[in-house]
């Protein structure tokens, strides 16, 4: 009886003292998209990175193993979860409903009504619209939720809407600007060459100057209440001055002057839906790119509101309402820098980093209203801009790649660099406030690699006769996938990584026995892993995974049948990745988009580094949710792939 007696006061003393332990410690994260481990110790042994520098030696810097495809929103969601695609059900940017072929966004769905009232060209909803996360299994937050542990989760990707949360989340990647799409600027031109009309991205508007007065419209988001849904529009008027470089712009109830080359700050605009209803309120910003001798303004893509949001973006919900009353208003829309601008010949390199910086000064703004009132629990802080500015730029440090050009380079070859400095000037306002209890941990989600060269997968595919198009097929197309036989096509490429079986069963129109699965794809892996660059005979693809064999999970056969890891150097060309042939196999890439990681996964390694010893030699983004819940005395639940990093193994 005695020694049950003492067992149990020993029982209740270590759930006390272990309660005393969770409630003492305290973590804090920096999730710095695009970290990359090369150009970290680079640019450390220069010793531009002194903060970096001091935390690696006093603790531990390992490369961090990334996702099977490593794209952010996979790769985020590994680490959010702690399982891979097979366990999360995010395999790239795009997935496709095999019955119909239908592509849609892979981390979220904004649905209107189901049923609706149509009375002449009015259409009434009958009950509200959706917001759906499309990221299955719990996040390491919830579990800290459950827990009682405090949290405070800002902008992580491949949460939108965000999830019911009890500290403050903000939403990050996914989340759509307020037209549904990942961002739509336009571009309002006199120029009679412009090639007006939709474009990746954005839209060009033809506009006439006339007695020095611009009259057009803001395109906000498609009026559901209105037959076909028409996008709604709001106008505005640019008075230009004849002479001068310099405009008034008048929006709504609001008149503002621009000099040429000059930057709004954020404009609130109201879209009106339906008179009874209300009205829908969005931010933008305005860039008066010429006044003389055409004229050129580039507006941005309508943001959410963050105070007036009309759709989720935060918990609680009035929390993005009071982060704005604190730092201004701020960019909503999950991928904030505007590279599409850039691709498009719209903005220049000068013009995309003034975005850029706006964006970075912003988040950090946030961090610097928030960081100071952390005392307790987890706080992970999410940047953006290396990912970003490392794809835009890299062909500024990179002589090798067809899109460099030695003069951009001397004028912004320094820009990616000063973007990593900026990185380590926040790390050095963290580090003062690590103590024995906190447990900082610094990490990428992916590293970076130059893209020179592009492959189009689904033209390889056509050519090798496992695609097959109708007669009389055209060459290029938008449509994804024009005219294939798909009585005759066995595989077909979707997403950036992604190879499909066109499988009996499974797709619309399969003809794929199930059984010859894996033989068909061991034959076109085979081939595919020969493909030789013949520029320089350089080897295009160096690994191909099978979902079989990498995945795990409940989701482990819905999407890709196997994932393209392509050599550094290459990636999947542009169009290919929506179904498109282009006439060549590889091409030469001459976008702006220059540097990526949606490659053979372990060339493109992340980075961890920590305060305290990583015992981990191969630490995995899987292990990052076991890690945060380990460090709080929280068992990993049983899905979690990982384990902490700190256990020896």
């Amino acid at each position: 009886m005695a020694l049950c007696a003492a067992g149990l006061c020993l029982l209740l003393s270590c759930q006390h003292a272990r309660g005393r332990a969770v409630a003492s410690r305290k973590m804090i994260i920096l999730g710095i998209d695009g970290l990359d481990p090369d150009l970290l110790a680079k640019f450390m042994a220069e010793g531009k990175m002194p903060n970096f520098a001091r935390l690696a030696a006093q603790g531990s810097f390992r490369r961090l193993t990334t996702s099977i495809p490593p794209q952010s929103p996979v790769a985020w969601s590994n680490m959010i979860t702690g399982m891979n695609a097979g366990g999360h059900g995010v395999f790239d940017f795009i997935h496709r409903d095999p019955k119909t072929l239908q592509l849609y966004f892979s981390t979220s769905k904004v649905e209107g009504p189901k049923h609706s009232l149509h009375i002449g060209s009015w259409v009434i909803p009958l009950g509200g619209g959706t917001a759906e996360d499309l990221r299955h299994g719990k996040a390491f937050w919830e579990i800290l939720d459950e827990q009682g542990v405090r949290n405070y989760v800002y902008r992580i990707p491949a949460n939108f809407p965000p999830i019911a949360a009890k500290g403050k989340t903000l939403s990050g990647m996914g989340t759509p600007d307020l037209r549904g799409t990942y961002g739509t600027f336009t571009f309002y031109t006199d120029d009679p060459t412009a090639a007006v009309g939709a474009l990746e991205g954005g839209e060009i508007v033809q506009v006439e100057v006339k007695n020095n007065r611009v009259a057009a419209n803001l395109i906000g988001p498609d009026n559901t209440f209105r037959k076909n849904s028409p996008p709604s529009t709001e106008p505005f008027t640019v008075d230009v001055d004849p002479l001068e470089p310099v405009a008034r712009i008048a929006v709504q109830d609001q008149q503002f002057v621009l000099k040429e080359g000059e930057w709004s700050g954020w404009v609130p605009v109201e879209f009106q839906l339906m008179s009874f209803i209300g009205n829908v309120k969005g931010i933008c910003r305005f860039y008066l790119k010429q006044t003389h001798p055409r004229f050129q303004l580039y507006v941005s893509p309508i943001n959410i509101d963050p105070e007036n949001p009309a759709l989720p973006i935060s918990t609680p919900s009035g929390y993005s309402r009071d982060l704005a009353e604190q730092i201004g208003e701020f960019h909503t829309q999950g991928i904030a820098e505007d590279t599409k601008a850039l691709t498009a010949g719209v903005l220049d390199d000068k013009e995309f980093l003034e975005q850029s910086h706006t964006v970075l000064a912003e988040h950090r703004r946030a961090f610097d209203a928030e960081f100071p009132k952390f005392h307790q629990g987890l706080f992970f802080f999410y940047f953006s801009s290396l990912d970003l500015n490392a794809h835009m730029l890299w062909r500024l440090i990179d002589p090798q790649h067809p899109a460099y050009d030695a003069a951009l380079s001397a004028q912004y070859g320094t820009a990616l660099e000063e973007f990593y400095e900026q990185m380590d000037q926040v790390l050095g306002e963290v580090l003062p406030k690590v103590d024995e209890n906190t447990t900082l941990l610094v990490l990428s989600d992916h590293g970076f690699a130059p893209f020179r060269r592009s492959f189009n997968l689904n033209t390889w595919l056509l050519n090798n006769g496992y695609i097959t198009r109708k007669p009389g097929a055209g060459g290029d197309s938008s449509e994804p996938f024009a005219d294939v036989d798909w009585s005759r096509t066995r595989a077909y490429g979707l997403g950036i990584n992604g190879l499909y079986l066109n499988v009996r069963g499974r797709e619309r129109d399969g003809i794929v026995d199930p059984a010859g699965v894996d033989a068909l794809l061991r034959e076109i892996r085979q081939k595919l892993l020969e493909v030789r660059d013949p520029k320089d005979g350089s080897q295009v693809i160096t690994r191909i995974d099978l979902a079989s064999e990498v995945y795990q999970g409940p989701y482990a056969r819905s999407g890709p049948d196997a994932l393209v890891g392509y050599n550094r150097g290459y990636r999947s060309g542009w169009k290919t990745i929506l179904g498109a042939f282009p006439v060549d196999v590889l091409e030469d890439n001459t976008n702006p988009w220059s540097g990526d990681h949606c490659m053979d996964f372990t060339k493109v390694p992340g980075v961890l580094l920590s305060n305290r010893k990583i015992e981990a030699q191969a630490p995995a983004l899987t292990d990052m949710a076991p890690t945060i819940l380990s460090e709080f005395g929280i068992a990993k639940t049983r899905d979690m792939m990982g384990q902490s990093v700190f256990q020896p193994r």
